[in-house]
């Protein structure tokens, strides 16, 4: 079995998977390297896999390395190893903050294969990587639910949630398991769409996912009114357009898919565009999410 690594820059790396998905449709793994680089793998015998070629124009300016290795023949329980369980703390109120607060559970996100928390304060989330997804581990994913969670402390604003990216529909199952209602996960991979919809099942969640295209549509609304919250774990490109193309601000955004430096940017937009504030951020290393709301 081999496998066949490409890296990209990360501020191109939407753009570059979209790509190489049409090349092996069946899904890449995706890790985050370090320095702002993304690496995407696809596995398969020699004559399975896509041509050097086509892997490196479909990078185009983006590609930073392209690799290949053989793997040994237990790689199909090696791969696990990567996917470990990730505990979200509820958030802690401090001061005068405790009184109006809400008290929410944690969320511990696992694989399948991993065993539940040993503890009543938090809500389980099993999700299948298959080899083409995550399961919430990636910085900006457990900082975009970190939001979510200050979110819901802050006060009763839910109900419907748009999840825009959705991929294996983490951060929907998470706002289902926190009340919102209804919640619809949107992505323009059918492979992802699917994904969403068996791990919502897996779950015992209310979840729709559809197919969607960011640069070509609008957002949905839910009973003809724009949803009150949206959550988008994009990469900046992707964000900036979807500053431009929402029609009417939503109450809450949480945004992930960010370098730190990118994230002033993605602000000024919103703020250009909808007259949305930040109102929380939330760093790690080299990433970063921000929570927008309006009004403020």
């Amino acid at each position: 079995m081999i496998r066949l690594a490409v890296r990209v820059r990360g501020e191109d790396a939407e753009l570059v998977l979209a790509q190489l998905l049409e090349l092996a449709p069946s899904g890449v793994e995706e890790a985050e390297v370090g320095g702002g680089v993304v690496e995407y793998a696809v596995y398969g015998s020699p004559g399975e896999l896509p041509q050097l070629p086509d892997l490196r124009a479909a990078a185009g300016e983006a590609l930073v390395e392209v690799t290949t290795s053989e793997l040994p023949d237990d790689w199909g329980e090696r791969w696990k190893r990567f996917h470990r369980p990730v505990l979200i703390e509820s958030p802690e109120p401090h001061g005068q903050e405790r009184a109006s607060r809400r008290i929410v559970p944690g969320l511990h996100v696992r694989p399948p294969w991993e065993p539940a928390a040993d503890r009543r304060d938090v809500e389980e989330i099993v999700i299948d990587p298959g080899q083409a997804f995550g399961t919430g581990a990636h910085a900006t994913t457990r900082m975009c639910l970190e939001l979510l969670l200050e979110l819901v402390a802050e006060g009763e604003r839910r109900g419907a949630l748009l999840d825009v990216g959705t991929g294996s529909g983490v951060l929907a199952i998470a706002a289902a398991r926190l009340g919102f209602e209804p919640v619809l996960g949107l992505d323009n991979e059918l492979e992802s769409v699917q994904a969403a919809r068996e791990n919502a099942k897996v779950n015992g969640v209310e979840l729709q996912a559809h197919s969607f295209d960011l640069r070509r549509e609008r957002l949905p609304t839910i009973g003809g009114a724009a949803v009150p919250t949206v959550l988008a774990n994009l990469l900046k490109p992707l964000l900036l357009g979807l500053a431009r193309s929402i029609e009417q601000a939503p109450e809450d955004l949480i945004a992930g898919g960010l370098l730190a430096e990118q994230v002033d940017d993605v602000v000024g937009a919103f703020e250009e565009s909808l007259n949305m504030r930040e109102h929380q951020r939330r760093t790690s290393c080299e990433w970063a999410a921000v929570w927008l709301r309006s009004g403020e």
